[in-house]
């Protein structure tokens, strides 16, 4: 007996009618697996893009603190903070950011210089997915830096880490994090070699995250160089996280919290429009 149905019936097995979209709205599944493919990729070399950086970062907390004095006191607004304490938080975030950006930068540039930049732009992918998968990755590993340096920081002695304000530090940890992995996503489709993306390493993420108050408090800087500090977006990512550990900072943390969540919103317009032109990325 044939198994096929009668004439003008569709089989239960077909839901769709030929030419009839099968995702809508969200493809969560293919957003899911590039996450997943992501955060693999880095993982799979964790020592060089995890465990690496955090060791560099706390690197930094021995040679200042050994240089300068742990319990050296530090004005933070109208509080007097030891150095240590004021110091290892901006580690933190400050790890957290390079790592987020130096993610972000290297997919699609690698996909554009391996010619693979198809597995990015072939698959059911929305603009807004890809885009969403490729920050949501750069974030996780930035996250998984920062809880590596604060948890051996915990057994630091002199440091207290400990968490005043914990919407605060996810608050300026993410959306800071977020901020780093969209400039990374821009840099990675303007880029057409890795020595473009270490010119903006190296000559804008660099220089603005050491001249943000990581290592010292603006307060004590020159006027000149105190106002190039309040426009650093970096000073308010810093500030404000550090504000999450020791409950005062030196800007104004509602202005720094709605100032880099513009940021983000402003950023993630940008890339989501280059992305969907397929700008150095389809032409």
């Amino acid at each position: 007996m044939s198994s096929q149905p009668p004439i003008g019936e569709t089989s239960s097995a077909i839901r769709h009618a030929p030419g009839e979209p099968v995702i809508r709205r969200v493809n969560w599944g293919g957003l899911w697996t590039l996450y997943i493919k992501e955060v693999r990729r880095f993982f799979k070399v964790q020592l060089q893009t995890v465990w690496a950086p955090a060791v560099t970062t706390l690197l930094f907390l021995v040679i200042f603190t050994v240089s300068t004095g742990a319990r050296r006191p530090v004005m933070v607004g109208a509080t007097e903070v030891a150095f240590a304490d004021f110091i290892a938080p901006g580690l933190i975030v400050m790890g957290m950011l390079n790592n987020a950006f130096q993610n972000a930068s290297f997919s699609l540039l690698v996909g554009k210089m391996q010619g693979t930049i198809v597995d990015y732009l072939q698959p059911p992918l929305s603009t807004g997915e890809l885009l969403t998968a490729l920050v949501t990755a750069s974030v996780t590993r930035a996250v998984l830096v920062g809880f590596a340096v604060w948890f051996f920081m915990l057994f630091w002695p002199g440091v207290h880490v400990t968490p005043h304000a914990p919407l605060a530090i996810l608050w300026f940890g993410l959306l800071g994090a977020t901020f780093l992995a969209l400039v990374g996503v821009l840099t990675s489709i303007w880029a057409e070699k890795f020595d473009h993306s270490a010119a903006i390493t190296n000559f804008v993420i660099s220089p603005l995250t050491l001249l943000s108050g990581t290592f010292y408090s603006v307060d004590h800087l020159a006027p000149a160089f105190r106002t190039f500090s309040h426009v650093n977006p970096f000073f308010y990512i810093i500030s404000g996280f550090r504000y999450g550990f020791l409950g005062t900072a030196d800007s104004p943390i509602a202005v720094g919290a709605v100032l880099i969540l513009v940021l983000d919103v402003v950023l993630a317009a940008i890339c989501y429009a280059v992305l969907a032109r397929g700008w150095k990325l389809k032409n």
